[in-house]
Formats: C-alpha cells, structure tokens, sequence
C-alpha cells in the first residue's frame, strides 16, 4: 500500500473532496463562475450565496491562524465514495491526516483546513460548487494563493495507517477491515445493501485510495500549479516563495508540481 509515486507520474487520475456523491435538484438554475485565476464551474446559481458565505468563514478562519504564528495548510483529500470507497472512512483518513500533519511539524506552528469538517458541507451542493468554494479559497483574493503556506495531498500512506496496514497481506487486512466494521456500522451495511461489495472496498483502498482517483483533487493540483507559475513570474515572489506541495507525507519536485493533470470538475455550462 505505501507508495513513493508523486501525482505527476501515477498513470491515472481519477475521486474528490466529497464531490460527486452529491447531486443538485435538476430544476435548480445553474450559473458560469469563473476565478481569478480563470478557473470556471457550472454552479447551482441558488447556492452562491452560501458558498461566498463559506469562503469568508475559512478565510477569516485561516487569518486567525496566521495571526497565532502558525503556517496554515490546505488538505486535498478524496471523500466521495466513488470506485469503491466508503465516504466515513474517507472522512476518518481526512482527520488522520490532519492530526498527523499537525503533530508533525507541531500543532502550535501548524494549522490545516480539513475538507472534511462539518462546517465544509454544502446542503444539496454537487462536485462543481465545493470547487467553486476551494477554488476561490486556494487562489486568494490576489490570485496568489496568499491564504496558504503549503499544500498536502493525501496518498497511501494516509490511508495505510488508518487501515493499519504494514505492508503484508494488506488486502486480507482490508477484507477483514470491512467485514469487522459491516457488523458495527448501519452506514457502511447500508452502502453494501447499495451496491458496495467487498471486493470493490478491497481494490479501492489497497490500490486507489489516495488523491490519485479524485476529480476534485485533480483540480486542485492544476489550482496549486497555476497559483505557483504565477508566483514565479511575479518578482515579489518568484521561485523561491511557491506554495510548497507535499504528496503522501514528502515534497512533490519540480517536475511533477510544475505538471498539469486532467481536469475534474472545471467547466462552463452548457447553453
């Protein structure tokens, strides 16, 4: 399960931010919004309100950090249960991953903004509004990403340590993950009566489970590389003072923080 891969060189991308599990009402109006940095999303019109509200909360949220001394983070997590994920346990690894990032580096030095928190969720909102809402958030107001002082992106390892994986029979581990928790938990019996099957959940998280699979987080990653190309072209910054990007617990080099990945939720609407 651990792997030592960066974005850049997975084969394929592919599930976000508690993203494309959730679907709008059809009769809701949609509505173009495009960012600063010419990021655009065909959003739920009606939820805009509630979006803006959002960013303002994290925004100032983030500020307190800051003026507390403390580098503030960003984590891009998959939550959504799509190819075969849980949504709760993706939720649990969101907060692991926090609390081990924090405990890492210290947790009176660093804060980082976990997608996972309740205060995150859009009532109704579809895999397009919550990257309305990152977007803006990551970018800054300047388009500099000026709110954030890194970015992780969560990998296997994440993964691993809340499964308790170690690196033997780890798929036997997961089958036994799944069937101990089916017999405690009415949600995930419930997504099994939906269709998950062991087998899905074994595949997933021995072999997907990472940001490697997540629509949102592959915006993410071209949001961070747009933020950075910026930076390095603007002389109050330049190459030096980039948004450092971490991947699975390490630095992301150049070559692959530099490199563009396919687009997951970026769009106008259609007329």
């Amino acid at each position: 399960m651990t792997s030592k891969c960066f974005p850049g060189r997975v084969a394929a991308f592919g599930v976000g931010l508690m993203l494309s599990g959730w679907a709008g009402s059809a009769a809701a109006a949609s509505s173009t919004e495009c960012t600063k940095i010419g990021v655009c999303y065909c959003i739920n019109a009606d939820l805009k309100p509630v979006i803006e509200s959002k960013i303002a909360h994290f925004r100032e949220l983030a500020a307190q950090h800051r003026q507390a001394g403390k580098a503030v983070g960003h984590l891009s997590v998959p939550l959504s249960p799509a190819g075969g994920g849980y949504m709760n346990l993706n939720r649990e690894v969101a907060d692991s991953a926090k609390a081990s990032i924090e405990k890492r580096f210290g947790a009176d030095f660093v804060w980082v903004l976990n997608p996972a928190m309740p205060d995150a969720d859009i009532p109704k909102g579809t895999g397009a509004d919550y990257m309305l809402m990152w977007t803006t958030l990551l970018e800054g107001r300047d388009g500099f990403g000026e709110d954030f002082d890194f970015v992780y992106f969560v990998g296997p390892q994440d993964f691993s340590r809340v499964l308790g994986l170690d690196g033997i029979s780890d798929m036997a581990k997961i089958d036994q993950y799944f069937e101990r928790r089916l017999k405690s938990d009415p949600e995930l019996e419930k997504a099994a009566q939906a269709g998950l099957t062991k087998a899905a959940f074994r595949k997933y998280y021995a072999l997907k489970a990472s940001i490697a699979f997540s629509r949102g987080a592959h915006d993410e990653w071209n949001i961070i590389r747009i933020v950075n190309e910026r930076r390095r072209s603007e002389s109050r910054f330049g190459i030096a003072n980039q948004l450092p990007v971490l991947f699975d617990g390490r630095g992301a080099p150049p070559a692959d923080s530099e490199a563009a990945v396919s687009d997951g939720y970026v769009g106008k609407c259609k007329s």
